[in-house]
């Protein structure tokens, strides 16, 4: 029975050389020099840390160019609250989205059941699995879901035949 994986992951090979690149560009620029702007990835989490709410936007701005050129979507970001660290420091940690939440494949699940479409999804570990018994049955669930699905960025692999 022909199948596939619905994924949301990001090559994080790129998303660690992006920060890298950012943080290069963050030492040479001479609007920077002597702040404590900075950017650092840890696991699954930038953290970025500067004087103020302007300069930690400059630098998501920079991050989000290094993403851009590197071919990562940027709606993997989930930006979190600016917080105020020691002194007149702010920082501001962005998660990095890993697999489909189950709120979210939930959803996804409703939306192929109410399409008629003669396909099963199943929710396994943040990975979505569509089989069915007809290719073009799931080739129809993929467009559907790249059409509908907007807020974060699929990808499909693992085919099985």
């Amino acid at each position: 029975m022909p199948s596939f994986d619905t994924v949301c992951e990001a090559k994080m090979v790129d998303v660690k050389h992006a920060v890298e690149n950012t943080s290069k560009e963050i030492a040479t620029r001479f609007d920077f020099k002597g702040t404590p702007a900075a950017v650092e990835l840890k696991d699954k989490e930038i953290t970025l840390i500067g004087d103020a709410d302007f300069q930690l936007t400059q630098i998501e701005d920079i991050l989000r160019n290094k993403l851009t050129k590197r071919e990562v979507d940027v709606r993997f970001l989930d930006k979190g609250d600016v917080q105020k660290i020691g002194g007149d420091k702010v920082k501001q940690v962005i998660k990095i989205r890993d697999g489909i939440e189950t709120e979210l494949g939930k959803k996804i699940q409703r939306l192929i059941k109410d399409s008629k479409i003669k396909v099963q999804a199943a929710i396994q570990d943040g990975k979505l699995r569509i089989t069915g018994k007809d290719r073009d049955d799931l080739q129809a669930a993929q467009a559907l879901m790249k059409k509908e699905v907007t807020d974060i960025p699929l990808s499909f692999d693992n085919y099985r035949d």
